[in-house]
């Protein structure tokens, strides 16, 4: 497929050619799916934690004899039954990441950029440079480009300038290419992409 590359400034800068591997499919909902709860579970935290009957700091000993009081046999106040006991099976700290096989992992990825590109979602530009880190002059650029919901990519490197001025601008996302992913493709209305970006995409899917 062939989409129209812009600058910064909103001017035409020519055409580049998408692979239809990469931006082409037809998306499957369930792989990014997959990817976007494999992507939340290991990036949850897992230090919740609750007491058990063994940690709880409270007498041992059996609180009324065995046999004549109508009560249950309880020989603890450390259970659960009692206010200020243990909690059972609570939640302990761990983690709540799981495998997803690489394969399945690119496939997602590919699929979510077919889901944008299919959408109208995906705009190519030839870079993202600014002279000056001026916050105020690249949301001029943003406003002439439409965009108030991005996730921008770039390539290797993004431009120290570009991403200062980025940085204070709500729901703008920038990455380098190596943090492309499934969940912030998908969070962000628009993804644009810099031609340094493209080609990379088209040499790791090669």
């Amino acid at each position: 497929m062939e989409l129209n590359v812009t600058t910064l400034e909103g001017k035409t800068a020519g055409s580049v050619q998408l692979s239809d591997g990469i931006f082409g499919l037809e998306p499957r909902k369930d792989l990014i799916q997959r990817c976007v709860n494999w992507q939340l579970a290991k990036r949850q935290a897992g230090t919740h934690k609750a007491k058990g009957r063994a940690e709880i700091w409270r007498t041992g000993k059996k609180m009324f004899k065995q046999k004549g009081t109508g009560n249950a046999r309880h020989g603890s106040a450390r259970v659960p039954q009692f206010r200020g006991g243990g909690r059972a099976f609570g939640p302990i700290v761990r983690s709540h990441a799981h495998d997803l096989p690489k394969k399945v992992r690119a496939l997602a990825l590919r699929h979510a950029l077919s889901a944008k590109a299919k959408d109208g979602g995906l705009i190519v530009i030839d870079s993202a440079e600014l002279k000056d880190a001026k916050t105020k002059a690249l949301m001029g650029h943003f406003s002439g480009l439409g965009l108030s919901n991005a996730l921008i990519v770039d390539g290797a490197q993004v431009h120290a300038g570009f991403a200062t001025a980025a940085r204070n601008i709500p729901n703008i996302d920038v990455l380098p290419i190596q943090g492309i992913n499934v969940y912030d493709i998908l969070r962000r209305q628009k993804l644009v992409l810099t031609k340094a970006a493209v080609d990379a995409l088209e040499a790791r899917f090669k």
